[in-house]
């Protein structure tokens, strides 16, 4: 298959999804290299093609849009109350988009999360855990904004409620 055709599908694979596709994954279908896949995936970028990558593998920013409600939120705890905060923010329906920080030298830092169930926050913490990786809020005092994309307005103030009571909500 020549390069051309290889991107084009891959394109297609990935509006097709509604979950990230691994380059592995990707890599294994069309019998190429890992690295020739993410190649791919930056030359798709760069012709336009509005793909996210997550920690999970890669996405199609078009085919996660669905009619849902997109709102921001800030946040501040440490490390140890991740989990309950996506775990609130899941359990009432919603998706964890993102995670982004304010950082005094880089500016925004954001980190891609595009977490929905409690198992994919799981996997994410353990894979976080695995790697010693350290919550890009461990650069602001905890202070961190999450991107939620909730089914309707109702959800959304159920998780700020919670998060609120929580302790963990910073401002709406």
């Amino acid at each position: 298959m020549q390069n051309d055709a290889r991107r084009a599908e891959i394109l297609s694979t990935l509006a097709k999804s509604q979950k990230p596709i691994s380059a592995t994954t990707l890599a294994a279908a069309y019998h190429v290299s890992r690295q020739s896949i993410v190649g791919d995936i930056a030359l798709l970028r760069a012709s336009g093609a509005d793909i996210i990558a997550t920690s999970r593998g890669y996405l199609l920013a078009a085919a996660s849009r669905q009619p849902l409600l997109k709102k921001t939120i800030a946040c501040r705890h440490d490390a140890a109350a991740i989990r309950e905060e996506l775990y609130i923010a899941v359990d009432e329906g919603c998706t964890v988009a993102d995670v982004s920080v304010e950082h005094p030298l880089y500016g925004e830092l954001r980190g891609q999360l595009q977490l929905s169930t409690r198992h994919e926050v799981d996997a994410f913490l353990a894979r976080s855990a695995e790697c010693a990786a350290q919550p890009l809020s461990l650069l602001t005092s905890g202070i961190h904004l999450h991107t939620l994309l909730c089914p309707d307005e109702a959800a959304y103030r159920r998780v700020t409620e919670k998060l609120r009571t929580a302790g963990i909500l910073l401002s709406e």
